[in-house]
C-alpha cells in the first residue's frame, strides 16, 4: 500500500473511462510534476466506483473525499485548493436539495447498499496484488488448504445459502457436492463471463475490478469439488478483464499462489483464459463448454448435466463471476453471516447494474429482498425530470416487465418469478411514462431472434413467428387474435426449447400482454400508440390556428408531402408522409402536434385494401 501522503483513486470502469477519466488521470501527472508533488500523491487507477451517472469520480484520502463529474480543467484547482491548501472543491462535491455531500460514504447512492462481491471494487488497484493481499486477500484460500477437507469446504457454501448468480438462482453447493462425488481422473472448473444481456456490466466490472478475488473464489471451488484446472470463458468484447484476470492469473503464479502443492499442501490448480466470439447463446452452460473445446457455440439437451459429462467429458462446474466473487468473503466472515443477509430463499447479495429513465444509473450491491421501490427511488434515486414511473425491466431479455403495483415487491428468485420476472445475471432497466410497452418487447425478441443458435425448431422458427406478430403489431397491421397467438407460441416455447435463452425468450412479451394488455388492445384495435413511439400508429398534423405560413416546414420535408402558403397555411399530405419528425423539430412556432393514432385517411385506405383484396380472394 501507498506510504505518500495523500491517496487519488480514480475511477477508471468503463463509464468513467468514457467520460473521460484517462485525460484526467494524465492532467494529474502534468500538474503535480509542475508543483513538484509527485512524492507525495499516489495516483491509482480504480475498477468501477458505482454510481456511473456522476462520472468521472474520484475519491481523496485519507479524508475519504468524494469528487463527480470532473475535468481536466478542474486538475489545476484540486491540487492547489485541496493538495496544497488543504481545502476540499465544494463544487465538485454531490450536492442533492441543497445538502452537499463530502465523504462517499455518505453519499445517497451508497446508504444502502452492503458490498460483498463488489467490497474492493473502487478502493484498490486491481492490477495490484500487494493491495489484494493487503485487503486480506488469499487468507481465505490459505485457511481452507491449511485447515479443512473439501467435503467441509462444500458444507459452508451449504450453510451460506449461497445460489448460482448467474440467473437461474441454482444452490452452488449442489453443483459441487455432484462433482465431488464423481469419481475421475480428470475435473474442471468454468468461469461463466460471458456476459451479454442489453444493458448489463456487472461481471466485467467485477472482473475489471477484482481479479484476484474471481480467481481465488475458482480455486476454493476447484479444491473443493477435486478439480486441478480452471478456465475463464470472457467475451471478446471485455479486453480489460482479459487483461486484468491473466495478469492476476501471472501474478498469483508468480508468488506460489499458484501450481503445485499450493500454501503447502497437496493442491495444485492452473487457469487459463479463453475468448467468446459475442454469442449470447453461449452464457448457457453446455454451449460454453462446446466453444471452449472449438466446436460451434450450441447447446445440448440435458441430462447429462456437465457436473457428470461436461468439458471433454469430464465432470465440470460452471459458476459465474458474481458467484465466484462471493465465495472469498463467506470463508474470511463466516457462512452465518453471509446466510444472516437476505431472505429465507435468497441469501447474501446481488450485483445489479442500473440502466434507464433513472438518476442514478450504475453498479449497485444491495441485499437481497430490498424492494424495488428502494432500489429505484432509494439507490437509483429516482426517475430523470417530471416523468412517472412506468416499468422495470429484470433479468434482461430472459426477464419480465413489473410495473408500479410491484414496487413493494422484495427483489428475490421467488417472488419476481411468480409475477413473471426473474433476477437473471443483475440487468435492471427502469423506464418512465414515454416507453411503448410493446415496442419494448419487440426490442427484446429482435435481441433474441438475433441470438438464437437455430438447433432447436420451437426457438428457431416460434420466436421468428413472436417477432413477425409484434413486427405487424407495431406498424398498424394487427389482428383480432395475435395477442392469443402470442399467448400460445410463448408458452409453447417455452415448454419446448432446447436451453434456457428459448425457454425465457418469451417473458418480455408475456409479461407485457400480462401487465399492459391496454396497450396490445390500443395498437390493434384503435391503430393507436399511447405513447407515439410506434412511427406508424401516429401521425403529424398542422394546426392552421397556430400557422404562420412561413414555409420552413415544406422545405425541410424530404418527401416534399407538405403543401399551402402565407394565405392558406399549410398541410401535411398524410398518404406521402414517411414520420422523420423534421417539420416538427423546425416548426418555430410549435403549430405542429405529434398526434397518436393513424391518420383517418389512412387507416380507411387500409380498411379499402383489405375490402378488395378478400374479394379478389372469394
Amino acid at each position: 500500500m501507498s506510504l505518500k501522503r495523500i491517496d487519488l483513486l480514480i475511477c477508471c470502469g468503463s463509464g468513467c473511462v468514457s467520460a473521460g477519466a484517462m485525460k484526467i488521470k494524465e492532467r494529474f501527472h502534468e500538474v503535480l510534476k509542475e508543483h513538484d508533488l509527485t512524492n507525495e500523491v499516489n495516483i491509482i487507477e480504480t475498477g468501477c466506483m458505482g454510481p456511473c451517472d456522476y462520472g468521472p469520480v474520484m475519491v481523496i484520502y485519507p479524508e475519504g473525499i468524494f469528487y463527480q463529474k470532473v475535468t481536466p480543467d478542474d486538475v489545476e484547482e484540486i491540487v492547489n485548493e485541496h493538495f496544497i491548501k488543504g481545502r476540499p472543491v465544494t463544487r465538485l462535491m454531490l450536492q442533492e436539495e441543497e445538502k452537499t455531500f463530502s465523504v462517499q460514504k455518505d453519499v445517497p447512492f451508497y446508504q444502502k447498499q452492503v458490498k460483498v462481491a463488489l467490497e474492493n471494487c473502487g478502493y484498490i488497484n486491481p492490477e495490484s496484488l500487494d493491495e489484494y493481499i493487503a485487503m486480506d486477500g488469499y487468507e481465505a484460500l490459505g485457511k481452507v488448504l491449511s485447515e479443512m477437507k473439501p467435503q467441509e469446504v462444500i458444507d459452508v457454501i451449504k450453510t451460506s445459502g449461497l445460489r448460482g448468480r448467474g440467473g437461474g438462482g441454482f444452490p452452488t453447493h449442489i453443483k459441487w457436492q455432484m462433482v465431488h462425488d464423481k469419481k475421475s481422473d480428470q475435473k474442471y472448473i468454468i468461469c461463466n463471463a460471458d456476459e451479454g444481456d442489453p444493458g448489463a456490466f456487472m461481471d466485467r466490472s467485477l472482473l475489471e475490478g477484482d481479479p484476484h478475488r474471481v480467481l481465488e473464489g475458482m480455486m476454493i471451488a476447484a479444491y473443493a469439488m477435486g478439480a486441478s484446472n480452471g478456465f475463464f470463458y470472457i467475451r471478446a468484447e471485455y479486453p480489460l478483464a482479459i487483461k486484468r484476470i491473466k495478469g492476476a492469473i501471472s501474478q498469483a503464479q508468480d508468488l506460489g499462489l499458484m501450481g503445485k502443492d499450493i500454501f503447502g499442501s497437496n493442491f495444485c490448480f492452473e487457469a487459463e483464459v479463453r475468448t467468446g466470439a459475442g454469442a449470447f447463446v453461449c452464457g448457457e452452460e453446455t454451449a460454453l463448454i462446446h466453444s471452449i473445446e472449438g466446436e460451434r457455440g450450441n447447446p445440448s439437451p440435458k441430462p447429462p448435466y456437465p457436473a457428470v459429462e461436461g468439458l471433454w467429458g469430464k465432470p465440470t462446474v460452471v459458476n459465474n463471476v458474481e458467484t465466484l466473487g462471493n465465495i472469498p468473503t463467506i470463508f474470511r466472515k463466516g457462512a452465518e453471516w453471509f446466510a444472516n443477509m437476505g431472505t429465507e430463499k435468497s441469501k447474501g447479495t446481488k450485483v445489479f447494474a442500473l440502466t434507464g429513465d433513472i438518476k442514478n444509473t450504475g453498479l449497485v450491491e444491495v441485499p437481497m429482498g430490498i424492494t424495488l421501490r428502494e432500489l429505484i427511488f432509494d439507490v437509483g434515486g429516482g426517475l430523470v425530470g417530471d416523468h412517472k414511473f412506468k416499468a422495470v425491466q429484470l433479468g434482461g431479455p430472459s426477464g419480465g416487465c413489473l410495473t408500479a403495483e410491484h414496487l413493494d415487491v422484495g427483489v428475490d428468485y421467488e417472488s419476481l418469478k411468480e409475477r413473471g420476472a426473474m433476477m437473471g445475471s443483475g440487468g435492471v432497466i427502469v423506464m418512465n411514462d414515454e416507453k411503448c410497452m410493446v415496442n419494448v418487447a419487440k426490442f427484446f425478441m429482435d435481441f433474441c431472434v438475433e441470438e438464437s443458435c437455430g438447433k432447436c425448431s420451437p426457438c428457431r422458427i416460434g420466436l421468428k413467428q413472436m417477432q413477425e406478430i409484434l413486427k405487424r403489431i407495431t406498424s398498424g397491421f394487427g389482428r383480432e387474435g395475435d395477442i392469443e397467438e402470442l399467448q400460445r407460441l410463448g408458452e409453447s416455447i417455452s415448454k419446448l426449447s432446447l436451453c434456457g435463452l428459448g425457454q425465457t425468450a418469451p417473458n418480455p412479451v408475456l409479461s407485457t400482454i400480462r401487465y399492459f394488455r391496454d396497450e396490445y388492445e390500443a395498437h390493434i384495435r384503435d391503430h393507436s400508440c399511447f405513447t407515439k413511439v410506434c412511427q406508424d400508429l401516429m401521425h403529424y398534423d398542422i394546426d392552421k390556428d397556430r400557422c404562420i405560413g412561413c414555409s420552413l416546414c415544406a422545405r425541410k420535408c424530404p418527401v416534399n408531402c407538405i403543401s399551402g402558403s402565407r394565405d392558406e397555411k399549410y398541410t401535411i399530405h398524410q398518404g406521402d408522409c414517411i414520420k422523420c419528425g423534421n417539420c416538427y423539430d423546425v416548426c418555430p412556432v410549435k403549430a405542429i402536434d405529434k398526434v397518436p393514432g393513424m391518420h383517418k385517411d389512412i387507416v380507411a385506405h387500409r380498411a379499402a385494401m383489405a375490402k378488395a383484396s378478400s374479394q379478389y380472394e372469394d
